[in-house]
């Protein structure tokens, strides 16, 4: 057998132009259960984007782009629905940088045999499969990208724009999350860098580069960033999809500002998409109730809301989308505070 056998059909990405969820979404809010608390989502996010002082936030975590989500975020992005992105690494760098470069996710099936998936250089996400030696493509793409910068310690949000650059000049024409912020001067922010094929060409960077000074990549100095952007904005709103880190993260921005004495209001709007569960007290199922008592998250406007990303995240944007609020909102372009 060879991967060629595998990896045929690439998955598609949906489109929040292709469907109008709003009479779906007006239904659930007359319903119970998941179904009503994904109406109030939706009606959170709704008010986000009618509120000219709230800058949005969408945290990502999960394999998100890989399983057809991509254009949801682009297009977000695009229709002004969204102002700062904080991610998981490989969401921004194996999933969506990686097909900016031309590269493809494939439907698969878990019922595979792995260790056959691991002869033919295929990697398996739950259903859905990549090529191995595509991925190390993309490893040495984020080492060139390196090597052309100025050595030293960058954000992550630098070290994005470089790679948003990059694809500008060389693939403008591809579909991809990075090359979209660049261009809209929407920052991305991911704590975790190096946990993702950024990681795997950043050490290939520093090695090769021995004892000559190298780019590393400075998780401070993106707190501190974003800290700078919540103070900057008057108010805010998450729309986290998953937990992990960039939940963490960006919830955080308020108490740090407190900690450097700078003047910073709690998260105004909070929802989450999650299914994990708040019972064993770690932070991707904590309640946005739990985060109040932590001086993170305001308590008027916030829902959970227990349902796979794939289904209730086009729905929730779709919303927003069609409501039509991300044409009179001022875009905020906060990547231009740090120029």
């Amino acid at each position: 057998m060879s991967s060629k056998n595998y990896l045929k059909e690439p998955v598609r990405h949906i489109s929040l132009y292709d469907f109008n969820p709003t009479i779906l979404i007006e239904s659930y809010s007359k319903m119970s259960f998941q179904a009503r608390n994904l109406a109030r989502a939706a009606k959170i996010y709704r008010d986000m984007l009618g509120d000219n002082d709230c800058s949005i936030w969408l945290c990502l975590a999960g394999s998100l782009f890989s399983a057809g989500l991509k254009k949801v975020v682009m297009e977000m992005v695009r229709e002004n629905l969204v102002d700062v992105i904080v991610s998981t690494g490989a969401i921004m760098v194996d999933q969506d940088f990686f097909e900016g470069l031309g590269f493809k996710h494939y439907i698969g099936s878990p019922k595979l045999d792995d260790g056959m998936l691991r002869e033919n250089s295929m990697d398996r996400i739950y259903d859905t499969l990549i090529s191995e030696d595509d991925l190390r493509v993309c490893d040495m793409k984020i080492s060139e990208i390196a090597g052309k910068m100025e050595p030293g310690a960058v954000s992550s949000r630098r070290f994005i724009q470089e790679m948003g650059k990059y694809l500008n000049e060389n693939h403008p024409n591809c579909e991809s999350v990075v090359l979209e912020c660049y261009r809209n001067n929407v920052p991305i922010f991911v704590p975790a860098f190096s946990d993702c094929s950024a990681g795997f060409g950043l050490i290939h960077h520093q090695h090769n580069r021995g004892n000559k000074p190298s780019v590393g990549i400075d998780s401070v100095k993106d707190f501190y960033e974003l800290t700078k952007i919540k103070v900057e904005s008057k108010d805010s709103g998450l729309f986290m999809v998953g937990g992990g880190v960039p939940k963490n993260f960006a919830q955080d921005t308020p108490v740090a500002a407190d900690i450097i004495g700078l003047e910073s209001k709690m998260h105004k709007y909070a929802i989450q998409i999650t299914v994990a569960d708040e019972r064993d007290g770690a932070l991707s199922g904590s309640t946005l109730e739990e985060a109040h008592s932590w001086g993170k998250v305001d308590l008027t406007w916030e829902q959970m809301v227990y349902c796979e990303a794939t289904i209730a995240m086009p729905l929730i944007a779709g919303y927003g989308l069609h409501s039509g609020l991300g044409k009179k909102r001022v875009r905020k372009s906060h990547s231009t505070l740090f120029d």
